[in-house]
């Protein structure tokens, strides 16, 4: 069983001073493009710019403390926006503060509960579309800023920015296209310069465009061109609870619940990938709950693993939870010391800095690779999770996808699942028919293949015998499982056979057919006697059954 032991315990045992200046530097590059994304995620869940950046701070420190991934960047994330502005206008801030506390309860209950490990069920298809929807999103997301356009609306869904964006091409601003490429160009050629790639090219770029806008005085958006945030650090403070408040915000709860844990653990699953490691989804989950918690109480908002912000952290050499720390206490630094400095840093750069990540975390060869390789059925999941999450958001992708993948996965099943009859040997052929076993004239065997389940319940009732017969044999030495809607199939078969007075028998049944056979009294209804275990004492039994009949 996996043991409750956060990563940043194990990954001390080998830490050295070079990985800790990778860290250093990660953190801070991570908490440069954090330092946007958490303002306009709050502003986009209806709440002050500054509560952005407190969550990004206390749940950003606390997941990286406790987590179970060694490179979880957690903060204020865009598949919240949605909800977390209908709690406010529903409930007010209040009502998010009492919701955000109770769903880190939950999550913490999750992790207790070892239901971290469902992570598995979710289908590679999914998680690959899931992540290059992701990567279009940010994309998307990044474009007004990178191209310098001036927008009449607010847009929050990615759709609306799209319109947008083709509504306002015309005012582009071209010098801010210049920083935005030259960014890009930094990134691109920096890491290829040896003896400098150690450092890393977007904060080059950071560091080289801001100081061009400044000095030459470009009319292009700054941070602090576009955002007014409050300096003063977050204080605790809890809100009123009571059982009605409790019973009001518990479903807001378990949807904020289910959304950070289904999306904190697949940032973990596609940052294993990254890195080569296997995080600890029961001790991630508990580390989500106690950072919304924290972010609750210090007014922020809700929390989870960021996938682009990840991305960053392990583009950029971070390897250890002490990468997520330093990303929140520069941001608590940036908070109260250093604002004026980060608000010289030119949007077109942040733009220009998310599309790399974009472009790193969108694994565009496995998606040709799972296109060219891949069944229809799993090509049809990738393309309808990548679609849903572009086109809507993250719940609806994921649970489109599983319920998609669950159906195409049921008929994949039911295909393979066999019923047919035995060819028997014709005394009056000459031909020698090796391999064959001698039967009863009286007795038909049916070889089943497959699991029996409800979606091949069906094929089961192909069983057919006439008057002449006494006994029915059913090998069922291929059937790995079975549910209750092929044991009440077997049910209905038994009533045919003995209405037509035929005795059935079974031949060779697997440990977890016989069990729920056992446990539902169908092996006291067919006989003890009649579940023999391979096929020769079947028809041995046949044989004692004919002589008596």
């Amino acid at each position: 069983m996996e043991t409750l032991k956060p990563k940043l315990f194990s990954t001390m045992k080998t830490y050295t001073k070079e990985q800790f200046i990778k860290d250093l530097i990660s953190g801070i590059i991570v908490a440069i493009i954090a330092l946007p994304l958490s303002i306009a995620l709050a502003l986009a869940s209806g709440v002050n710019p500054e509560q952005g950046i407190y969550t990004a701070i206390v749940a950003g420190f606390l997941i990286s403390f406790l987590g179970g991934s060694r490179v979880q960047i957690a903060g204020p994330t865009a598949a919240f926006a949605t909800i977390v502005a209908g709690i406010v206008a529903k409930n007010g801030m209040e009502g998010l503060i009492a919701a955000t506390i109770v769903a880190g309860i939950f999550l913490i209950l999750m992790g207790i509960l070892r239901l971290g490990s469902l992570i598995r069920f979710i289908p590679y298809t999914i998680t690959t579309g899931f992540t290059a929807g992701i990567a279009v999103t940010i994309i998307i997301g990044q474009v007004k800023d990178f191209l310098g356009l001036t927008f009449t609306t607010s847009p929050i869904e990615t759709m609306d920015k799209v319109k947008a964006i083709g509504m306002s091409i015309t005012t582009i601003n071209f010098m801010a296209l210049v920083i935005g490429l030259l960014a890009l160009v930094i990134q691109i050629v920096w890491p290829k310069i040896k003896g400098l790639n150690k450092i890393p090219g977007s904060l080059i770029a950071v560091v080289v465009t801001a100081a061009l806008v400044k000095c030459l005085d470009l009319n292009v958006n700054t941070i602090g061109d576009l955002y007014d945030i409050s300096s003063k650090i977050p204080t605790p403070a809890l809100p009123k609870m009571s059982l009605k408040i409790f019973r009001d915000v518990v479903p807001d709860a378990f949807t904020i619940a289910i959304l950070a844990a289904i999306e904190s653990l697949l940032s973990c699953v596609v940052a294993d990938g990254m890195v080569g490691d296997r995080h600890n989804s029961n001790m991630e989950l508990i580390a989500q709950g106690v950072g919304n918690i924290g972010s609750a109480i210090f007014g922020g908002i809700p929390a989870t693993g960021a996938i682009a912000r990840t991305a960053a952290n392990i583009k950029n050499g971070g390897r250890t939870p002490i990468a997520g720390m330093i990303h929140a206490i520069c941001l608590l630094l940036i908070l109260v010391l250093l604002m004026p400095y980060a608000a010289l840093i030119p949007m077109p750069c942040i733009a220009a800095i998310l599309f790399i990540v974009a472009y790193n975390m969108s694994s565009w060869r496995s998606c040709v690779s799972l296109v060219k390789l891949s069944p229809k059925s799993d090509i049809l999941v990738f393309a309808v999770t990548f679609v849903l999450t572009v086109v809507f958001d993250l719940v609806i992708a994921i649970a489109a996808g599983l319920l998609l993948a669950v159906i195409l996965f049921v008929k994949r099943m039911a295909d393979v699942t066999e019923v047919s009859g035995w060819t028997y040997i014709d005394e009056n052929e000459d031909v020698d028919r090796i391999g064959l076993k001698a039967v009863p004239k009286d007795t038909l065997v049916y070889e089943i293949s497959g699991p029996m389940f409800f979606g091949a319940a069906d094929q089961f009732m192909k069983v057919a015998f006439d008057n002449s017969k006494k006994v029915v044999i059913l090998r069922m030495r291929s059937v790995p499982a079975m549910d209750i809607s092929a044991l009440n199939t077997l049910r209905k078969l038994n009533e045919q056979c003995k209405r037509a007075d035929v005795k059935l028998i079974f031949s060779h049944v697997n440990e977890q057919p016989y069990k729920m056979m056992k446990k539902a009294c169908f092996v006291e209804e067919i006989g003890e006697e009649n579940f023999c275990k391979n096929i020769d004492d079947a028809l041995l039994r046949a044989v004692e059954i004919s002589k008596k009949k």
